[in-house]
């Protein structure tokens, strides 16, 4: 918890990171530029940032890293660079609302991923979390298929950058206990970038050439959701727990449907804003379970 002198002010870092996040998918969704080609600047332009900022602040560092660090790190920017494609993509055949609330039960996925590979065993509230959250997620499915059959691949790739983000965090869990956070997502971004621009090469998108204003949304979507909103989450992760943030950040999907609903005119259907709803309850259960378990490792630890 962060001293009373400070703890105004990372709260304020925090909602502007969570408002600067919560633009990306309308500013993906206004650029017409190639999903990938989207993803690859994103991450191509955020990576130089972070190349500059964590080696002006550490030196070089890029050295230090072990064999098995590395290959950690390979492995995080594997699912970055899944999680990326598939839920840009995603903003092509949905909208901003389905997509963002469907990536965001990124939770749920990490703690069956924990399950089935970190073989830990879930509680009865995490158990209930990912039920309430599957019942919404088939609850938003089946609405937008009924108004747009296309809509369902949307949906479907917002799962995949769920899950793409779950084994980005599953990946790097070990990793982030070991190494500064700039450190680590400056290694994952880079990786990601390379991964992505070969991707958008093998699939025969230009990476150039295109016009001033999706120039300019293309590094706008770099710029504020991914240097000023995840440095601001990185940083707020000093003074607040994981989950806290991470309940905090839920209220992404709201800030990102508003301003669709705003600036892109796209209309809630009452059906979908339920769905929304029980899969941010799911998600918030499951991520109240993780930090009870958490809270219960650290005191038998300290006894």
């Amino acid at each position: 918890m962060p001293q009373p002198g400070i703890r105004n002010r990372a709260v304020l870092i925090l909602g502007f990171g969570l408002l600067a996040v919560s633009i990306a998918s309308v500013f993906i969704k206004l650029c017409y530029a190639p999903a990938l080609v989207i993803a690859a600047y994103r991450l191509t332009i955020a990576s130089v940032f972070y190349i500059g900022f964590t080696g002006f602040k550490q030196g070089p560092f890029w050295g230090n890293l072990t064999k098995a660090q590395l290959k950690i790190s390979l492995i995080s920017g594997l699912f970055l660079t899944l999680h990326f494609a598939t839920w840009i993509t995603s903003l092509k055949y949905t909208s901003v609302a389905s997509s963002v609330v469907l990536v965001q039960s990124s939770p749920i996925f990490v703690a069956v991923g924990s399950i089935i590979f970190l073989k830990e065993k879930p509680s009865f509230l995490l158990v209930i979390g990912i039920i309430v959250a599957l019942v919404g997620t088939i609850i938003i499915s089946v609405s937008d298929f009924a108004l747009d059959q296309n809509s369902l691949t949307g949906n479907i790739l917002a799962v995949g950058g769920a899950i793409g983000a779950a084994g980005y965090l599953l990946a790097g869990r070990k990793l982030r206990a070991e190494i500064d956070t700039f450190c680590y997502v400056t290694v994952v971004y880079t990786i990601t970038a390379v991964l992505l621009i070969l991707m958008a090469i093998i699939n025969g998108d230009q990476l150039f050439n295109y016009s001033g204003k999706i120039y300019v949304l293309l590094f706008a979507i770099a710029i504020f959701p991914q240097i000023i909103g995840h440095t601001s989450i990185n940083w707020s992760l000093e003074h607040f727990s994981a989950t806290t943030v991470s309940i905090f950040i839920l209220g992404e999907p709201i800030g990102a449907s508003i301003l669709a609903l705003i600036i892109l005119g796209e209309k809630l259907a009452i059906i979908k804003v339920i769905g929304g709803i029980i899969i941010i309850c799911g998600v918030l259960l499951a991520l109240l379970a993780e930090s009870q378990t958490g809270t219960r490792e650290k005191t038998a630890a300290e006894n």
